[in-house]
């Protein structure tokens, strides 16, 4: 029988796989379930992931760019006269505020990363953007504190249920950028 051509069999066990993970948890992953989930045969999850690292690392990648896209989307965020802790303050609401799945998906995939080190670079990816973005106007100290800081208001919101209070981080933040 010869081969189907499917160009697109990557991606969609990349989008199984973050399924998978948004309905089960990171427990629920294996190549057998991303196969199941993308509807593939098992050899195909293997074929293009040997590992189940390689499978998270791209799951991880492609989940990390909701946040990025948000962040882009904000082209005040470059802007010297505007506001930056008003604008990190929407931007983080903003995120906040669309899928909750994929938020907390993201923030499944990153704290994964400690203890699993193949992942660690990747976790790192997006608080390393976002840092050099900051840089430019603020130091970079304070471009990672503010980093850290969004970072922590996340999870305090995915792990209390709160609502996300864009007053208070726009405070915290302005408390930090002076």
């Amino acid at each position: 029988m010869p081969r189907r051509y499917d160009p697109d069999r990557r991606q969609r066990i990349i989008d199984a796989a973050i399924r998978v993970v948004g309905e089960k948890g990171l427990a629920g992953l294996s190549h057998r379930s991303a196969a199941a989930e993308a509807d593939v045969p098992l050899g195909s999850t293997t074929y293009h992931f040997s590992t189940l690292d390689e499978l998270m690392v791209a799951a991880l990648r492609q989940a990390n760019e909701g946040f990025a896209k948000v962040v882009a989307a904000h082209a005040a965020l470059a802007d010297p006269e505007s506001d930056l802790a008003a604008e990190l303050a929407r931007i983080l609401g903003e995120w906040l505020s669309g899928d909750r799945t994929g938020v907390e998906l993201e923030y499944e995939l990153y704290l994964a990363a400690v203890r699993r080190p193949a992942l660690r670079p990747v976790a790192a990816e997006w608080a390393e953007d976002l840092t050099d973005r900051l840089s430019t106007r603020t130091d970079p100290a304070t471009a990672r504190a503010l980093v850290a800081l969004l970072d922590g208001i996340c999870l305090q919101v995915l792990l209390t249920g709160t609502p996300y209070d864009e007053g208070f981080a726009r405070d915290a933040l302005a408390r930090l950028i002076s």
